[in-house]
């Protein structure tokens, strides 16, 4: 099955929850906080997990008892345009996205991906980016966790790419724990097969949370490094 029909398939899903999204504003003053939270939620996880079935494709998280209460920032590899999907539909806890500001140009994902509170980050712009991560250290300090891939970009594989530092800010600046994320296989559902879809295990595994709040200047520089040789030693 060609990439194509994936794409296909997302399109249309978010033309068919326009209706939805067309219902927020009312649907924030007719329902509690909780129940609002939970009707945002369900989009993106029924999305994700549709997608991923779609797929024929099967993940399996270890260690998600290791998540701590209250706001976290999720650091994982970066193998594959599925990996966003994992974290919103098999990782339990409500999380926004730290994204490419390219997403931005996607009226009704971008929507969606507001009221989950993403962070488009613009690389390619410092002042955009710095404001960026102010705001990303807002979400945390509210309470609303966050997932970024320091990489940057998609691997396409099981190698890692080097982490840009500067996204660690987000953790050490709002002062809440760093939970690392191996996943490992995403990129066999698609990018390693010429564009074709196949079923596959994806194993994502959740590391110890690393506290913040304290570390020194030094430990706080040593920080990406740190986060990514542990990532990676569950891909050796």
């Amino acid at each position: 099955m060609r990439s194509y029909w994936l794409y296909a398939r997302a399109i249309l899903w978010m033309a068919a929850t326009l209706p939805a999204q067309l219902s927020i504003p009312r649907k924030r003053r007719q329902l509690s906080p909780e129940a609002f939270a939970e009707f945002i939620h369900s989009i993106g996880y029924n999305f994700s997990r549709s997608h991923v079935d779609f797929t024929g494709s099967r993940i399996h998280v270890t260690g998600a008892e290791r998540i701590p209460e209250g706001a976290v920032l999720f650091v994982a590899n970066h193998q594959s345009y599925f990996d966003a999907a994992v974290f919103l539909g098999y990782i339990p806890k409500p999380l926004g996205l730290v994204a490419k500001a390219e997403l931005q140009k996607l009226p009704v994902l971008r929507r969606w991906m507001e009221e989950y509170q993403c962070v488009f980050l613009d690389r390619a712009d410092i002042r955009k980016s710095a404001k960026a991560i102010n705001r990303g250290i807002e979400i945390l300090k509210s309470g609303r966790s966050l997932v970024i891939f320091p990489e940057g970009t998609r691997s396409r594989s099981r190698e890692m790419l080097d982490f840009k530092a500067g996204s660690f800010k987000l953790a050490t600046k709002a002062k809440v724990p760093v939970v690392p994320v191996t996943i490992d296989g995403t990129y066999m559902i698609l990018e390693d097969n010429n564009g074709f879809i196949r079923a596959t295990d994806v194993d994502v595994y959740i590391h110890e949370p690393i506290p913040t709040a304290d570390l020194s200047p030094e430990e706080a520089a040593a920080l990406p490094q740190r986060v990514r040789a542990i990532i990676r030693a569950k891909l050796l």
